[in-house]
């Protein structure tokens, strides 16, 4: 059914979306800083976001419209200028064949897709679909459901901040839209051909996409992964409102609320380092957490992909499924690996001593078919990253048996 955000919805919205993007998803520090901005005046028309339903979605074509690039970079937006160009560029594309964009969605879960999805439909007086492509977040574009379902990449636009427009176009060898897979391989490709882009300094490390235009019929094909908005909605209200103040608490509402069977998959320990490199539009690094004999070590691509105990031979997490922190004690309990650790590497004295948990839960199915693109693309990041071996799920993987009621 469809609803609408205010203001101060937008809060909740982004520190529930952080929690189900693994780490990554943009950081809430710059999810926050735009959200912050978002007032009815010179630059937003209203003070409402129109948010529908995959079913409700029958008025005119969708669009994703997303962030590309490091979060850190994006930490100093104030207004979605990039997206909003973006998607203005597919309007006037649409309208020049005699259709109308009427609605966006983010690429992913996490605190900035949400957010940014949310702000351009207000200043473009468009509705946001309650959906997304992984309901986690993802460090690559062929990791999207849009892209195995095969949803066509043309056109796609990538706005710097300032304006610069660059239309990436990769002609099919035969057809107005090529083969059966050409959809798919186009994904990769485009993916390989904006990380220099976003890289050179006109970018500054990110810029707004829009892509994978669909019309209603392509809708709910596109996106299997539902209510996603509204869930990440509750998740920030009931964190808010103190209703999730302990791990149990937290896995008793994922599994109450959201159907998510999630665990701890760590002691909770103490954050003591991390490790971090920001080229070609990723932020790539470690996070290190101590808990007596337990070193957990989470290796990221802006998203947690892989999870260590140095008390065990195999890792404990593995993407697609997903990994999140929850830190205890008295202040905010969720954070991405960009909100953790600070521009010039050290961590955020935020967290301190606070005992930070490992929660983990395996991810939607659509992004764990065996020999899919999406699968198969979370197994190429992996490989990147040192890990050799298949993938295995969650539940059948080595994890500290921690009792829900001993976590903080």
């Amino acid at each position: 059914m469809a609803y609408e955000l205010r203001r101060e919805d937008l809060e909740p919205l982004l520190l529930g979306a952080a929690f189900f993007g693994s780490g990554g998803g943009g950081t809430i520090v710059s999810a926050t800083h735009l959200a912050e901005h978002f007032t009815k005046g010179d630059y937003y028309p209203t003070d409402t976001v129109r948010v529908v339903s995959v079913a409700e979605a029958t008025d005119g074509d969708a669009v994703m419209v997303a962030y590309l690039g490091a979060p850190e970079a994006i930490n100093s937006a104030t207004y979605p200028s990039g997206p909003v160009l973006a998607v203005q560029n597919v309007q006037a594309r649409l309208a020049s064949q005699g259709r109308k964009l009427a609605y966006v969605m983010p690429p992913e879960s996490g605190a900035l897709g949400v957010t940014v999805a949310a702000l351009v439909a207000a200043k473009l007086g468009l509705a946001v679909i309650d959906a997304d492509g992984a309901g986690r977040a993802v460090p690559s574009l062929p990791m999207l459901t849009f892209a195995a379902a095969e949803i066509v990449p043309r056109p796609a636009f990538l706005v710097s901040q300032g304006g610069l427009c660059v239309e990436l176009d990769v002609t099919p060898r035969s057809g107005e839209n090529g083969g059966k897979t050409h959809q798919q391989d186009v994904s990769a490709i485009v993916e390989q051909m904006m990380r220099p882009v976003v890289a050179d300094p006109e970018f500054g490390q990110f810029g707004g996409l829009a892509m994978w235009v669909m019309a209603p019929a392509d809708i709910a094909r596109a996106t299997p992964i539902h209510g996603t908005l509204t869930r990440a909605l509750e998740l920030g209200r009931a964190v808010k409102a103190g209703r999730i103040g302990s791990i149990a608490q937290m896995i008793g509402y994922l599994a109450e609320h959201c159907d998510i069977e999630a665990r701890a998959i760590s002691e909770a320990g103490e954050l003591v380092s991390a490790e971090v490199d920001t080229s070609g539009g990723f932020d790539v690094g470690k996070v290190h957490i101590r808990a007596g004999k337990h070193t957990y070590t989470v290796l990221y691509q802006n998203e947690s992909l892989l999870a260590w105990d140095s008390e065990r031979p195999q890792p404990i997490v593995l993407a697609p499924d997903s990994v999140a922190y929850f830190v205890g004690g008295e202040g905010q309990s969720i954070f991405s690996n960009g909100d953790l650790v600070q521009d010039d590497g050290s961590l955020n004295p935020a967290i301190g001593k606070r005992p930070v948990t490992l929660i983990a839960w395996r991810a939607e199915p659509e992004l764990r078919q065996p020999g899919g693109l999406i699968l198969d693309s979370f197994m190429q990041v992996l490989n990147t990253l040192g890990y050799l071996g298949p993938y295995v799920p969650l539940e059948s993987l080595p994890h500290a048996h921690v009792k829900q009621g001993d976590a903080a």
